[in-house]
């Protein structure tokens, strides 16, 4: 076969994945009483504590004023507290509350089950050949976003 030909079968079965892997992680947190943007959050504040609002937004891939809503809500559902950065008196740093920390263990417990479903059967190094091939790719994406188009 063509290079290009797989190629383009390989996008298309990584996008395919992608939208399958978010389905079924997203069916299991609405089965849970959870929605996905707020499920997304609380996974990403238990890796990094005290996000400013603006990393929270760029780390979601959120608008600004769709993240403050769901914040939002998520404070008056006592998930997560906001204080002013004593570094930056515009922002305002976001953390979990101890009610936020059991949700996150549970969206976690959500996330793990759903891997180990979603790998099952599949050995390390072809995992590990997977991460080489989507982070050369990565890197080439990032290349191509550096090119700027003449106006």
């Amino acid at each position: 076969m063509k290079r290009d030909v797989v190629a383009s079968e390989f996008l298309e079965v990584l996008t395919k994945v992608s939208r399958r892997v978010r389905t079924a992680f997203n069916q299991q947190v609405t089965a849970h009483g959870l929605t996905y943007p707020r499920a997304r959050t609380l996974f990403r504040l238990t890796k990094k504590q005290n996000m400013t609002q603006t990393e929270l937004a760029y780390e979601l891939e959120l608008e600004q004023a769709t993240l403050v809503r769901l914040l939002d809500r998520m404070e008056e559902n006592g998930l997560i507290k906001r204080q002013p950065d004593l570094r930056d008196r515009r922002a305002k740093l976001v953390a979990l509350t101890p009610h936020g920390e059991e949700q996150a263990a549970f969206v976690r417990s959500i996330a793990d089950q759903i891997r180990d479903q979603i790998f099952e059967g599949v050995d390390i190094s072809e995992l590990q050949q997977a991460i080489s091939v989507l982070e050369r790719i990565t890197a080439n994406l990032a290349d191509l976003e550096d090119v700027h188009v003449p106006a």
